[in-house]
């Protein structure tokens, strides 16, 4: 990971020391004077993912988030052999790492909401409507890549599992407005397809050996949201994002809401129940399992660092 910091002068001599000192830390750089808001050094240096929370909690406690700056980029390749004694330095595997404040500020950038979060929470779910009248398997697998909204069901379980009660509100309060609204205007447009002709109640009643399971959760329903939700949790922490897709296209949230706003529309109450409860079995199950994945990885880690701080001379 690498960090820019700029730094007080008052305080430089010994962050650049504690840096300089710390064998999990390479590469450090001091441009005297260079920044000018805030005013201070421009410190550069590289640290090893595992070192990275612990790097980012000491400059915390001497004062640098509040009166320097702190910014913090991944770097894909450091091939020079002081970068790999510097990796050997440290315990683990980097990939068993968690950078808690950039996995935090994400998670407050995912409750923050926007328009666009709105937006494509409804596409998908009027996409997930369309999938149930057509009986589309393609469909409801484009309504769960379009989706939005396991970065805000990963927040809610970040906030729950650090105690942080703001995180975790906002981010409820966020799922439940985006849900609403997005159903509300899929059923306002099944309307307008019923009244146009275009659909009508045997489209939703009718068999559906595609996507009939969307309002019909059983134990499996269970079992893939808790999966779908430890798999979705550690690709952020890793920093593997590309794992998110699996996540996307293993739960069944958005083509569930896409369904309960269709059977409203259309009236069918046989399925409304059915859906809801898809929906809701969905999104705790991937709560649940984010706060559980999210403790287990704080406990193993604390673990593995204090056994490295045992074993070192």
């Amino acid at each position: 990971m690498h960090l820019r910091l700029i730094v007080p002068g008052d305080r430089t001599e010994l962050v650049v020391g504690t840096l300089t000192g710390d064998e999990r830390v390479t590469n450090v750089v001091v441009l005297p004077g260079a920044a000018k808001r805030p005013a201070g050094d421009v410190v550069y240096c590289d640290v090893t993912r595992e070192a990275t929370s612990d790097i980012l909690g000491w400059l915390k406690a001497h004062g640098l988030y509040d009166e320097g700056s702190v910014a913090l980029t991944t770097v894909d390749a450091s091939p020079s052999r002081n970068a790999w004694r510097t990796e050997e330095a440290a315990p683990g595997a980097p990939d068993d790492a968690v950078v808690w404040d950039a996995v935090v500020g994400q998670g407050y950038a995912e409750a923050r909401g926007s328009w666009s979060f709105y937006a494509f929470l409804t596409l998908a779910t009027m996409i997930a409507a369309i999938a149930v009248i057509t009986d589309s398997a393609i469909l409801v697998v484009g309504a769960m890549v379009v989706g939005p909204e396991f970065g805000v069901v990963a927040a809610l379980a970040l906030g729950i599992a650090l105690g942080r009660k703001s995180l975790a509100s906002q981010s409820l309060v966020l799922l439940i407005k985006g849900f609403l609204m997005a159903i509300l205007l899929t059923t306002l447009a099944a309307l307008l397809g019923r009244a146009a002709g275009w659909i009508d109640v045997g489209d939703v009643t009718a068999a559906r050996p595609l996507t009939g399971f969307i309002w019909r959760p059983d134990h499996w329903s269970v079992v893939v949201a808790v999966l779908a939700g430890c798999a979705g949790v550690l690709s952020q922490t890793a920093g593997r994002s590309n794992a998110l897709v699996g996540v996307f296209i293993s739960v069944t949230t958005v083509p569930a809401a896409g369904d309960l706003a269709l059977s409203i529309a259309v009236g069918a109450p046989a399925q409304i129940g059915g859906s809801a409860a898809q929906l809701g079995i969905n999104l705790a199950g991937m709560t649940c399992a984010g706060v559980a994945t999210l403790l287990l990885q704080r406990a193993l880690w604390r673990a593995l660092t204090q056994k490295h701080q045992r074993e070192s001379p």
